[in-house]
């Protein structure tokens, strides 16, 4: 008898995922015995990832290294995709970049674009492929499918010199919902998934890091910061048919943060 989060037979694409949230993403999926596949943009990165995710318990496993900025190259690597797996059941958006200025007037045109590129315009393109398979699978006759972006707290609070990175999860947000309603009659759901602050190996090494960890600890309810592991349960109930009644939804993963008022 499989469990209610089995993933035997799906196939779990992630982009930015030979690190951090992505990773986790995939890790979750791989331990549900999942096939995954790795986006990034280091092939080297993306093989290490592959193993790892291999000793957990992935069944099929597959890479892609790919910029997704680059609207072409999304599109090669899907199809790419799809010829070495058949077809993709569950799609993260979750490739970004993090930057902050000094403020939104100090914000300069080059790195508004370029975050705008990759956070934005590459989900969108990822998503649109996704998507397209998911449709034309579902018309053949074999409905369903899950897709997922990755959100932040940024979209809830007002942070100064984030206002660029805020603005490509909140549209994010508004293009999720859109989907959920277009896709729905396919057996496609859409949904948003949100971390607050979580401790990676972005943090590993900066001096600053147990006290980051320490501020956020004492801002959250459950008093700690967020673990890439905390990103694996909620990866697999949105990859499974577990949550196949749940569409249209920001599900926010963030300790209790949101709903603290100081």
């Amino acid at each position: 008898m499989s469990g209610l989060f089995d993933l035997t037979g799906k196939v779990v694409l992630a982009t930015g995922a030979n690190s951090g949230i992505g990773l986790a993403f995939l890790q979750g999926c791989a331990k549900q015995n999942a096939d995954v596949v790795v986006w990034g943009r280091r092939a080297e990165k993306n093989a290490e990832a592959l193993a790892a995710l291999e000793t957990l318990g992935a069944r099929r496993t597959h890479a892609e290294a790919v910029d997704v900025s680059d609207e072409a190259a999304v599109i090669r690597a899907f199809a790419s995709t799809l010829r070495a797996l058949g077809r993709v059941d569950c799609v993260f958006a979750n490739a970004g970049i993090h930057h902050r200025a000094t403020s939104f007037a100090d914000l300069s045109t080059e790195s508004y674009h370029a975050l705008l590129n990759i956070n934005l315009h590459g989900a969108f393109y990822t998503l649109r492929e996704a998507a397209k398979h998911m449709r034309e699978r579902a018309q053949a006759g074999d409905a369903g499918g899950s897709l997922v972006a990755c959100g932040s707290l940024s979209m809830f609070h007002g942070l100064q010199g984030m206002e660029h990175y805020a603005a490509a999860k909140g549209a994010l947000a508004a293009m999720i919902k859109g989907l959920a309603v277009e896709l729905g009659p396919y057996g496609v759901r859409a949904n948003m998934l949100a971390p607050g602050f979580i401790l990676s190996g972005f943090h590993a090494g900066d001096p600053r890091a147990a006290a980051i960890s320490d501020k956020f600890a004492a801002i959250t309810p459950l008093r700690r910061p967020g673990n890439l592991s905390d990103i694996e349960g909620p990866a697999a109930y949105l990859a499974s048919d577990a949550s196949k009644f749940h569409t249209g939804d920001i599900l926010v993963v963030d300790g209790g943060r949101l709903v603290q008022s100081l």
